[in-house]
């Protein structure tokens, strides 16, 4: 069966056993042969034990001989190794003489000039040679470092002492020139700096810095002399109208300096700095103090006139000076501010003139460069804040007035005019407050970081909400009825059957306009917030929040939209009233969509467009409205429909006909009248297709035969998916039913109801219809229609 080379399994095997005894010999002829290999092999493996043996031996052997080697050589290593410390014994013990001799040299050499440059400073400083004790005095200074480790030797010491008294009497010596120099009282030498004094500096570089300090002090203290006596508290001079003779004196002053005593002191002291330093902490001093003696003279010009004239010196300074002698903390540098991505302030440079920009593209634009931080910023304008409540209080007078100013404008000119073309225009009241807005916030910026821009902050919101309440809610136009007024507390209370009036074009148009204000007044305050909290210092950011001010402005906007929603509301009313007092029952045929229908639709065709083109620029508050309108017309449409009663099975169909093209309206009401067709928002789309499927299925349920019962009431679950009792009773009233019917229908609904699921709330969720069942029941109604027809 299965391939085989076996010649047993051949074809031509031949079975017979005629030769066996051949096969046997040959057999037994390989077995011998294979006994005869084996003996051999045997035989040849009895020595190899024996070799193995003595080749170990061998190896032994050859071991401890390695072993007796390396004895040899680490016994001659070690011999090697003590001859050699014999050798070097020497030459180490000259080698530490030799180290011992050199330091012995230098020391001695070094005693010698420490010895020769004392007896020479001592000379030197008695003839006031300064130039060469400058020289020499520092080279004294690093030779006698060389000694301290020897302090303990007298000899030693007492030079030490000297030049320590040498250096003291440098000090009092150098401190002396100078004062004789530039006497404190009295006037000073005409005849202007000396070599000496300029030697002198050189030498109080070496010595003790308070000498340094000293001579700086002592200097600019005389220099600034004239300036408190120019200056004092009692001249004319030293008022704020006449801010600027003070820092035209301490220009004139530095100038002269430069020119009589530049190459007198060092540049690294940086005398220039340090005067104007000086004088600006002087001047801060004085301004404090007179200012709080004639605090009741102040005014808002005069201040803010003597700040800018103050930081304008403060800018000249930092262009001149590098402020490395503020190093000592006296005034703290601006901290620099976080990049901002806020396009409330574009660039605070002419901020004044500059117009609020609100594009949300800003922030991909490349950020301007940040102005170099200003290290004398505040040093002497800071004197300022405590009377910025001048400033502060002026604000809040010119926002007052301001606001009055609004109004005043909007009675004179009344609202504006309808523009459907360009859409709703923002009021321009509100770009000039927020500009004013601006201005106030960069000015009290440059002043303080402080608590005036939180008591500014205060104003802000004190004047957004004005705004808020006396130009947009003060403004909105109040609808009135056969009653008296409607405000805009009372839109949310529903009237039926009243005659409310409807709103004009201009007044649709006002509130367009007032609502585009709203929704700019809240996206600018936003960025009115954000701007100030990178103005104010960091431990104060917490304390600016206008999120009251942003609430506001929404309430005005949810009115607006209520408002436009409510005229548009009030003006379907009658139509569905009219729908509600038609005699149903009596419906003989089906014919087009009812006279209410149409009204429905010429009152939307008139109002929708309007709205729409003056909300172009905020689509968002365009679809709430769209949506409110429909979340209000819907649930009414529903209970005008229950009062349609009875309904006879031709009404019914009327009713359901006018429901689809209600429906249809409604979904086409984003854009109708339009002529860019634009698909209406999902969200809304959800609403009206759920709120009118609801009518429609109440119409089908109208419909259907209530016998048999059983059948009527599972239809009823299974198409409306409500167990309420009120419903159902709407229902078999619709269909006209006797009382007595109805109580055995509303038993049987009960005892019909499933089973809430656990945990449920007894209502039944059923899902809605699909966009596919939808479709094919508007088939079925199209076909009864033209079957009636």
């Amino acid at each position: 069966v299965f391939p085989s080379q076996d010649p047993l399994d051949r074809a031509d095997f031949n079975a017979s056993l005629a030769n066996i005894d051949e096969v046997v010999n040959k057999i037994r002829l390989k077995i011998r042969r294979l006994d005869d290999n084996i003996r051999t092999v045997v035989r040849g493996q009895t020595n190899v034990g024996q070799d193995g043996r003595q080749a170990l031996e061998e190896a032994q052997k050859a071991i401890q001989q390695l072993f007796g080697k390396i004895k040899d050589i680490k016994d001659k290593a070690e011999k090697s190794e003590q001859m050699v410390k014999e050798i070097t014994r020497d030459i180490k013990q000259l080698d530490h003489a030799k180290r011992h001799l050199t330091t012995s040299i230098t020391t001695l050499n070094h005693l010698h000039m420490l010895a020769g440059g004392v007896d020479s400073l001592e000379a030197m400083t008695r003839r006031r040679q300064y130039g060469e004790v400058a020289n020499l005095l520092q080279g004294v200074v690093n030779v006698l470092e060389h000694f301290n480790k020897y302090m303990g030797i007298p000899q030693i010491r007492q030079l030490s002492e000297r030049v320590k008294a040498a250096q003291n009497e440098l000090g009092q010596q150098i401190l002396a020139d100078f004062e004789e120099a530039f006497p404190s009282q009295g006037t000073k030498r005409t005849g202007g700096p000396s070599n000496v004094l300029r030697d002198a500096c050189l030498v109080a570089n070496v010595l003790d810095p308070r000498i340094k300090q000293e001579i700086i002090k002592k200097f600019i203290k005389q220099h600034l002399s004239e300036y408190l006596v120019l200056f004092q508290e009692n001249q004319d001079v030293a008022w704020l109208d006449k801010i600027d003779r003070r820092y035209a004196w301490i220009k004139r002053q530095l100038v002269d300096y430069e020119e009589k005593y530049g190459r007198m002191f060092p540049p690294e002291w940086c005398m220039t700095e340090r005067i104007a330093v000086d004088f600006c902490h002087v001047t801060r001093a004085e301004l404090s103090k007179i200012m709080r003696t004639r605090a009741k003279e102040i005014e808002v010009k005069l201040l803010l006139f003597a700040i800018q004239r103050t930081t304008n010196f403060e800018g000249l300074l930092a262009k001149r000076f590098s402020g490395c002698t503020l190093a000592d903390g006296t005034v703290k540098k601006p901290e620099v501010p976080p990049p901002s991505t806020n396009p409330f302030l574009e660039d605070e440079t002419g901020a004044e003139t500059d117009e609020i920009v609100m594009e949300k593209s800003d922030t991909d634009k490349p950020k301007k460069p940040k102005v170099p931080d200003n290290p004398f910023h505040g040093i002497v304008s800071k004197c300022f804040e405590p009377h910025l409540y001048v400033y502060i209080e002026s604000q809040d007078k010119n926002l007052g007035e301001l606001i009055d100013r609004f109004v005043a404008d909007f009675k004179a000119q009344g609202p504006p005019k309808p523009n459907v073309d360009e859409g709703g225009a923002v009021l321009p009241s509100c770009a000039d407050l927020f500009v004013y807005y601006k201005k106030c916030m960069v000015q009290c910026s440059q002043l303080s970081t402080g608590e005036p821009m939180i008591a500014l902050t205060t104003i802000f919101q004190k004047y957004l909400r004005e705004y808020a309440w006396k130009i947009l809610s003060g403004n909105l136009p109040k609808t009135s009825s056969s009653s008296g007024g409607l405000t805009i507390t009372s839109l949310l209370k529903e009237k039926e059957g009243s005659e409310v009036a409807k709103f004009t074009l201009e007044e649709l148009c006002l509130i367009c306009s007032i609502l585009s204000t709203a929704e700019y007044c809240l996206a600018t305050t936003q960025q009115l917030e954000e701007k100030l909290k990178e103005k104010v210092d960091a431990s104060l950011m917490e304390r600016i929040n206008l999120t009251g001010e942003m609430d506001t402005f929404s309430i005005v906007i949810s009115n607006s939209i209520q408002l436009l929603v409510q005229d548009l509301d009030a003006a379907c009313d009658p139509a569905l009233t009219a729908m509600s007092k038609m005699q149903w029952q009596n419906v003989e045929h089906v014919g087009d969509q009812s006279p209410y229908v149409t009204s429905v639709i010429l009152h939307i065709k008139q109002n929708v467009p309007i709205i729409r083109d003056n909300l172009a620029s905020t689509r968002k508050y365009f679809t709430q409205f769209c949506i409110k309108f429909a979340n209000s017309f819907i649930p009414k449409f529903i209970n005008h429909l229950f009062k349609c009663k009875p309904i006879s099975m031709v009404g019914a169909e009327q009713l359901l006909l006018d429901t689809h093209s209600l429906k249809m309206v409604l979904l086409d009401l984003p854009s109708i009248g339009s002529q860019v067709v634009r698909k209406a928002p999902a969200s809304y789309t959800k609403i009206v297709v759920k709120g009118m499927t609801r009518a429609e299925m109440i119409l089908k349920v109208v419909m259907a035969p209530h016998e048999p019962p059983v059948v009527f009431v599972d239809n009823y679950i299974k198409l409306l998916a409500d167990c309420s009792n009120d419903t159902f009773q709407k229902i078999l009233d619709m269909k006209g039913l006797k009382r007595s019917e109805q109580s055995s229908m509303l038993d049987l609904f009960r005892l019909r109801l499933p089973a809430p699921p656990p945990g449920g709330d007894g209502s039944l969720s059923l899902s809605a219809p699909t966009p596919e069942q939808e479709s094919s029941r508007i088939r079925k109604l199209e076909k009864l229609i033209k079957k009636r027809l």
